[in-house]
């Protein structure tokens, strides 16, 4: 017993010298984290969180390093356990980080104008489905399972109508749930959608123009889920508020330079950045709750 006591100590304060090492938060030896979540292709947010990582390290002086993770639900548990100190979320994962772990909204995004987005159900354009009943059957492609307009609203709103797909396929990104569809893996892909401008679509499906030059004709909208308040920039909770304080004035200083907005909007075509609390999350907060305590959706 005495052996195992002391090989206890040994290991007890080795914990805490190795603890001791790390410096303060946003040193070399203790680098801010900052994650992103894979709602689109990792290399493309990668060259895009790197540009933020950089112009925020100059403007604060401190060590960040970001990060793509491979789900939603990885990104949220690594603030569960500190190893993510910033995360752009999107609503369900902010809902989530939030309830879990006091996680806390410093900026919400801004498309066209807007704070608040649609989820869409898409089908290929010569397909008989028309309409969101004609899904009864069908195999669907949804994001990932952390998803606000990728999976969880589009979810509920097909089991409210006592819709039950043939099959559900998890794909990942946005883009990746279009190509499903065009890929003919799934018979049907719910992403995101913002109103069109000038006659241009802002869904997800622009994100595929560049190889798919006829993505709009090719596919058809069959049904939108109701509005969800935009992602956002989150903190965890017990991040420690002179850094807190510094890093947000960085983003919004970085957040008006032309360098800035080109990043944002590469990023998760972001237009702007606007400063809310989590009360901007009180509404779909108690939409989730519902679901939860329904048994709509196992969250």
């Amino acid at each position: 017993m005495k052996i195992i006591s002391r090989i206890l100590l040994i290991a007890v304060i080795i914990a805490t010298l190795v603890g001791c090492t790390k410096g303060p938060k946003g040193t070399k030896s203790n680098p801010i984290t900052m994650y992103f979540v894979p709602s689109l292709e990792q290399n493309k947010l990668m060259s895009s969180g790197k540009i933020i990582e950089e112009a925020l390290e100059e403007l604060t002086g401190y060590e960040i390093e970001s990060e793509v993770p491979t789900s939603y639900a990885a990104v949220v548990e690594t603030m569960g356990v500190g190893r993510a100190d910033v995360a752009w979320l999107p609503t369900y994962a902010y809902y989530l980080a939030n309830k879990k772990y006091g996680a806390y909204a410093t900026f919400q995004t801004v498309r066209h104008g807007l704070s608040e987005y649609r989820g869409q159900f898409i089908t290929r354009a010569n397909s008989e489905i028309k309409s969101i009943e004609d899904i009864q059957g069908k195999v669907i492609a949804y994001t990932d399972a952390a998803s606000t307009s990728g999976y969880v609203i589009p979810s509920v709103l097909l089991a409210k109508n006592n819709i039950i797909p043939k099959e559900k396929i998890f794909v990942g990104g946005h883009d990746s749930a279009v190509r499903a569809v065009l890929e003919g893996k799934a018979d049907v892909a719910c992403t995101y959608w913002s109103p069109a401008i000038d006659g241009v679509p802002q869904d997800a499906r622009k994100k595929l123009l560049t190889d798919v030059p006829d993505v709009f004709t090719k596919t058809k909208i069959v049904g939108f889920t109701d509005w969800i308040p935009n992602d956002n920039c989150t903190f965890r909770k017990d991040l420690p508020k002179d850094v807190a304080d510094k890093l947000i004035e960085a983003i919004n200083t970085f957040k008006e330079t032309p360098e800035g907005k080109k990043a944002f909007k590469e990023l998760y075509e972001v237009d702007g950045l606007k400063r809310v609390d989590d009360s901007a999350y009180d509404e779909i907060r108690e939409t989730l709750e519902m679901i939860e305590n329904k048994g709509l959706l196992k969250l």
